[in-house]
């Protein structure tokens, strides 16, 4: 398997704050299946800010550290980018990259409470660019799953997005669990990711969340997800089912 957002860069946010602690996802990544990661810290969430550049050096430091570590897997470059109105800007200057930093998805952050108001203009922008933008989280987000619309309207006009597997195991609690298999049902969801920060109560979980895709829909929506990863990181463009909007339940029979 392929993780495309984990926070495994050592001292960089609120992930690894140490080899030793990167070494132990690795290994824990690993007993899972998952031979590559694209290390996706943080960037502009109004604590952490990590340039393209940075992460570079430190993804090949990583990889040398592992190495000599016996571990097998492989670490990719990426980001975590918190939305913010001047994203293209810091782009076209080099300081923010895709993922794998040859794809042409980048992942983006919304904040948890809303969706700016700029969303829709900037997503839009992006795409001009070449740019898929991937949001990160999306079932976590209080304004989406407020009004789910909100999310189909920014995946029909072009935006991929990306669900935890802490989410799909119930570790954010059952309203965000049912949330996040809704957004499978009404093909608003494109890649599972672990968003593991570290080795103990943010794990990887990929194992737990792919067990529970396959008894809800079967083998199909395994290999959908998991080639999606592998193919966004060899740089080729994803698969999409045509998204619906999400059911709302009915109350009292009224609708």
């Amino acid at each position: 398997m392929l993780d495309i957002h984990c926070h495994i860069l050592p001292g960089l946010d609120d992930g690894a704050p140490n080899y030793a602690n990167s070494l132990l996802m690795a290994k824990q990544a690993e007993a899972e299946g998952i031979h590559t990661i694209i290390a996706t810290p943080h960037h502009q969430n109004g604590t952490y800010i990590n340039d393209k550049e940075d992460i570079l050096s430190r993804i090949e430091e990583l990889n040398n550290y592992l190495q000599v570590e016996n571990s097998k897997v492989r670490i990719l470059p990426g980001q975590e980018i918190r939305i913010y109105e001047k994203f293209l800007n810091d782009y076209e200057n080099g300081e923010i990259m895709t993922l794998a930093n040859h794809s042409s998805y980048v992942l983006i952050e919304l904040p948890s409470s809303h969706v700016p108001a700029y969303t829709n203009q900037l997503f839009f922008d992006i795409q001009m660019k070449g740019l898929t933008p991937v949001i990160s989280n999306p079932e976590r987000n209080h304004e989406i799953i407020d009004q789910p619309d909100l999310l189909y309207s920014l995946v029909k006009n072009g935006a991929a997005t990306q669900i935890s597997t802490g989410s799909l195991s119930g570790q954010f609690g059952k309203k965000i669990q049912k949330f996040a298999f809704d957004l499978i049902d009404a093909n608003l969801a494109h890649f599972v990711a672990s968003n593991a920060h570290n080795a103990k109560k943010r794990s990887f979980r990929m194992l737990e969340a792919f067990d529970l895709i396959e008894k809800k829909y079967g083998t199909d929506h395994i290999y959908y997800f998991q080639n999606n990863s592998e193919i966004m990181a060899k740089g080729n463009h994803i698969y999409r089912d045509i998204p619906k909007r999400t059911k709302k339940k009915k109350i009292m029979g009224l609708f």
